[in-house]
C-alpha cells in the first residue's frame, strides 16, 4: 500500500472516521474516500453500500475495474446497567462481532464475577464517559431503569450523535424522561430518536429475549444509517 494511503489511513482510524480506499485494478492507482467525500456517480451506490455493511470488494463501472477496501471504526456499544439484561447482551454482542462495556455505579450489581471477560465499570457514567467519550460510532443502551443514572449517558449520547440510543421503561416512563431530557437543554428532534420502549418489537419477554430485541435494534440501526453525503463528483475532479 502507497505510503500517503496509509498515512491518510492511519489519521483517519486515529479519529474513528469511515473510509475507502479505492483502487483502480487495471492501472494500481489508489486512492482514500472518507464517508462524506465526492464520488463518481457509478461508483455512488456502491460505496455507499460498502459503507454501511463494512464489505469490501470488487465493482465494475464503464469507466473501469475497482477494488473498495473498507476501513470502518469498531462499534462500540455503551450499556448503561449490570442488569441480567446487559448479561445477556455481552456474549450476543462478543458473538456478532462487536466492542460491548457496561457502566454501573452499584457495585452489587456491577461486578467481575458477573460480568466476568467484560469491561466493566463499576463507576458513575459521567465519570467513565468524561474519560471514555462517546462519538457516532457508539451506541447507548440505557436500561437501569433509574434517572439519576441513566439520564446522562443519554445527554451525552444524543450530543455526540451516536447511532443507535435506547431506554429501558414503558412510554408512560419515558414522557417523564423526555421533560427531564428538555431541561437538560436538549431539542425535541434529539428526544424522537431514542428507541423507547427499547429494543425491535417482537414481544420479548425474559431478560434474555429483550436482550436479543435490543442487539437487533442496534444491528438494523449500524447498517441502516444514514450516511453523511455530498454532491456526485466525476473520478477526475479528485
Amino acid at each position: 500500500m502507497d505510503r500517503q494511503v496509509l498515512e491518510r489511513l492511519n489519521s483517519l482510524r486515529r479519529e474513528r472516521r469511515a473510509a475507502i480506499v479505492l483502487t483502480n485494478v487495471e492501472n494500481g492507482d489508489a486512492m482514500v474516500i472518507v464517508e462524506g467525500d465526492p464520488v463518481d456517480e457509478a461508483l455512488a451506490e456502491s460505496v455507499e453500500r460498502a459503507l454501511r455493511s463494512g464489505k469490501s470488494g470488487m465493482v465494475e463501472t464503464d469507466t473501469g475495474r475497482f477494488f473498495l477496501n473498507v476501513y470502518l471504526p469498531p462499534t462500540r456499544i455503551v450499556v448503561i446497567g449490570a442488569v441480567h439484561i446487559s448479561q445477556a447482551m455481552a456474549p450476543i454482542a462478543r458473538i456478532a462481532g462487536f466492542d460491548i462495556e457496561i457502566i454501573d455505579p452499584r457495585t452489587a450489581f456491577a461486578s467481575s464475577e458477573r460480568f466476568a471477560g467484560y469491561d466493566l465499570f463499576d463507576d458513575w457514567p459521567e465519570t467513565v464517559l468524561k474519560e471514555r467519550p462517546l462519538d457516532p460510532w457508539c451506541a447507548v443502551a440505557a436500561i437501569t431503569h433509574d434517572p439519576k443514572i441513566d439520564d446522562y449517558a443519554l445527554v451525552e449520547a444524543l450530543r455526540a450523535d451516536c447511532f443507535y440510543v435506547g431506554a429501558l421503561g414503558s412510554r408512560k416512563t419515558h414522557a417523564k424522561r423526555n421533560e427531564r431530557l428538555l431541561q437538560a437543554g436538549l431539542t425535541e428532534a434529539q428526544i424522537a430518536s431514542i428507541a423507547a420502549p427499547i429494543g425491535l418489537d417482537i414481544g420479548a419477554a425474559s431478560p434474555a429475549e429483550i436482550a436479543i430485541a435490543i442487539m437487533a435494534q442496534i444491528i438494523e440501526a449500524l447498517r441502516k444509517r444514514e450516511l453523511t453525503r455530498s454532491v456526485p463528483a466525476s473520478m477526475h475532479a479528485k
